[in-house]
């Protein structure tokens, strides 16, 4: 990642074009998750159990980032991404210093947990190195558009597994946004625009993600 970061202060909306970036294409969440909605203010309750769960899959030696609400295709080859939210947040950083032999201490768990925005990070591809320069994220919910606090871009792309047919490279697009900016409870559209042009969507329910 190189740190791009965007300005938030206008609005990037374009009709799609279809032509250096390789797709526009819907996906849509496969989660199936036990929670409500996205949880702004989690419980005591909900804090141990994210905690359990992160030293639970470190004593299975399973790899922190497998607990991220993810989106879209896991393969190289299609878009896709994931949320970082408070509670996966939690069982992330749990399972990271359990693997350590360690235990999060409570101003750990409380940098979580009052944390004012969320993560997305998202993979799309196209056929230029830099084709992710100076791109866009936006949430659509319903048709009200939730803009980021903080995009952040890879400046050069890596090359994808179908180098050098099309798509040649893939590359993040990474934004934050204030929880009190969305609805968390909502259907949401997660919209990327790429600056080459076109635009990238994934469909989900937050209903359905911790």
């Amino acid at each position: 990642m190189t740190g791009h970061k965007r300005s938030v202060t206008r609005s990037p909306m374009k009709s799609p074009v279809y032509g250096s970036v390789w797709i526009a294409v819907i996906w849509t969440c496969g989660l199936v998750c036990p929670s409500a909605a996205i949880e702004v203010q989690p419980a005591q309750t909900q804090v141990r159990l994210a905690l359990d769960r992160g030293k639970e899959a470190a004593a299975h030696r399973q790899a922190p980032e497998t607990l991220y609400a993810r989106f879209g295709s896991g393969d190289d080859l299609h878009p896709g991404g994931f949320l970082v939210t408070k509670l996966a947040g939690l069982s992330v950083m749990a399972t990271h210093m359990a693997l350590r032999g360690l235990e999060p201490s409570a101003a750990d768990i409380a940098q979580v947990t009052k944390a004012p925005t969320m993560l997305v990070s998202t993979v799309i591809l196209g056929d230029s190195p830099s084709f992710a320069v100076n791109s866009y994220m936006v949430l659509d919910q319903g048709g009200r558009v939730v803009k980021p606090v903080t995009v952040r871009v890879d400046g050069q792309a890596s090359r994808s597994q179908a180098w050098p047919e099309s798509p040649k490279f893939r590359a993040k697009v990474v934004a934050t946004f204030r929880y009190v900016d969305f609805d968390p409870n909502a259907p949401t559209m997660i919209i990327v625009f790429p600056a080459t042009g076109g635009e990238v969507r994934f469909t989900l329910s937050f209903a359905d993600i911790e």
